[in-house]
């Protein structure tokens, strides 16, 4: 499990292109303090395991399926990427419960200035949009963020000079492709809606319903 806390910005050392796969070869400092064969490394929020590693660098494979759902297709020799270790059972909780399983990828549309704060737009596939809400959490490129709006099919954060800085968030333009990992609790939560169903009666989603329409609501009376 990881936080969302990046702990340093890495540089591709090396790409090597298997058949549908990839082996990166990824250079850092910080996170080469305390590793170990085995480990696992949020690269750009993708979860990733340590192969190999050296005094400057640490390898990882990524499998066809990463490939196809990230944005880790995109990575080249000399790309900067977010690192993060796992976090320990004694560590510090600073940002939210992220897996290091990405949902999707999204575009960003706008990057637009206010005051000290730099504000990311992200165009979204409409099957993440449901688990977006203002003020929740969000993943990008492996960074715990805040939600401030949310729109039909886009999103946007408001990112503060000290994230702008220490992720890679400071080099991303207009069209970049992002990692998208939503709140894993909604995820959770709309599943035992779909799976048990909601109510003692066994009304709402139970039964091959339709799940929580405004019909359950009003039935039980919160609407």
């Amino acid at each position: 499990m990881f936080t969302g806390i990046v702990e340093e910005i890495g540089t591709v050392k090396g790409v090597h292109k298997g058949h549908e796969h990839f082996q990166l070869v990824i250079g850092a400092n910080k996170i080469l303090e305390d590793i170990h064969t085995g480990d696992s490394i949020a690269v750009n929020g993708v979860c990733l395991t340590v192969t190999n590693y050296t005094r400057d660098s640490f390898q990882v494979d990524v499998m066809p399926e990463t490939l196809k759902a990230t944005s880790l297709s995109h990575v080249t020799s000399g790309s900067k990427v977010n690192l993060e270790r796992a976090m320990p059972a004694n560590g510090r909780f600073g940002g939210h419960i992220v897996s290091g399983h990405v949902d999707g990828t999204g575009t960003i549309t706008a990057i637009t200035s206010r005051g000290n704060a730099v504000y990311f737009t992200v165009q979204t596939p409409p099957e993440l949009m449901k688990y977006l809400v203002p003020k929740g959490s969000v993943t990008v490129d492996g960074i715990s963020l805040t939600v401030v709006e949310v729109g039909k099919n886009q999103f946007s954060v408001s990112i503060i000079p000290h994230t702008l800085s220490e992720t890679i968030l400071h080099t991303k333009q207009v069209g970049d492709v992002v990692n998208l990992e939503c709140d894993v609790l909604a995820k959770y939560l709309e599943r035992l809606l779909a799976v048990r169903g909601m109510f003692a009666d066994g009304s709402g989603v139970a039964g091959g319903q339709k799940g929580l329409t405004r019909e359950t609501l009003e039935k039980n009376g919160y609407l």
